[in-house]
């Protein structure tokens, strides 16, 4: 399967492609949703680039500190990206941990947001939908470059890998579980999730309580999909990204669960408070 083609001297890849049209998207989507709350979406332009940046740095960080098992068969561990540089920054290979993407683009808008005296949490909300939905584009990246897959399986709906990208210990099995194509379609319903739950209790949602719940139903599911994943990024036997995101599904539901409520608290004491102060109660 080709993964990219030549327009005149330079090369264009299909990941890197999918990817720039995933972030569109987002863009797009975020957009509308700005508007939709009364804010405009020239801040997102102006985020855009920093937020793109420091997104792709922190994937490719995470790629690099967390390689699969299979790289590490062939000597492609941190400490070689660290001595090859020429390869750390070779996005346009594969490799990019969408982790890593998530913390340094929240960093990124933490950053813009705080300097441009504008609200973190709102933005971030605002954002969670176009970023779930970046990641169900983004995804079919891996489908190009033939990674991203599960065990052996003769589902009808098995994809099948081509000898030079199938695990040593499994060159007999052709048909593999398109795990891409699994957690494309749960972003796909996270984004739903969200759009839905941002239309309908806008008023009543906390601000970052959206995006909060964006990190809870993705963690939710790539938690689940790890299990299905043969290249797992391991220490001591250990699924690192498995652990983490569990790890971040408790930290984040609990803190959502947390800020609600103390929302809902609040929200109940300035109605109490209106109460006794009206005409009718004096």
């Amino acid at each position: 399967m080709p993964t990219g083609f030549n327009l005149g001297p330079i090369a264009i890849h299909y990941y890197g492609l999918i990817i720039m049209i995933g972030v569109m998207a987002a863009l797009g989507l975020a957009g509308r949703q700005a508007r939709l709350r009364g804010k405009d979406p020239e801040f997102l332009l102006d985020a855009f680039p920093w937020v793109l940046l420091a997104g792709l740095v922190g994937a490719r960080i995470w790629h690099i500190l967390t390689p699969p098992q299979s790289m590490v068969r062939q000597g492609i561990t941190t400490r070689f990206y660290l001595t090859h540089l020429e390869e750390a920054v070779a996005v346009w290979k594969g490799g990019l941990g969408i982790y890593g993407a998530v913390i340094g683009g929240a960093l990124a808008l933490w950053i813009y947001s705080s300097l441009k005296k504008e609200s973190f949490f709102l933005w971030a909300d605002i954002l969670a939908p176009g970023v779930a939905l970046a990641q169900a584009i983004g995804r079919w990246g891996n489908f190009i470059n033939q990674e991203v897959y599960g065990y052996p399986t003769q589902l009808p709906w098995a994809i099948y890998i081509d000898p030079a990208h199938r695990l040593a210990e499994y060159q007999e099995a052709a048909f593999y579980h398109p795990l891409f194509l699994y957690e494309s379609l749960w972003s796909l319903l996270n984004m739903a999730v969200l759009l839905v739950v941002s239309a309908r209790y806008r008023q009543v949602i906390r601000r970052g309580n959206l995006f909060l719940g964006y990190v809870v139903i993705y963690g939710l599911g790539r938690f689940g999909l790890e299990f299905l994943r043969l290249d797992i990024s391991s220490a001591g036997g250990v699924n690192i990204n498995q652990v983490f995101m569990l790890a971040v599904v408790f930290a984040a539901g609990a803190v959502l669960i947390i800020r609600q409520r103390s929302s809902s608290l609040s929200s109940e004491t300035d109605r109490n408070r209106d109460l006794s102060e009206s005409p009718e109660t004096k």
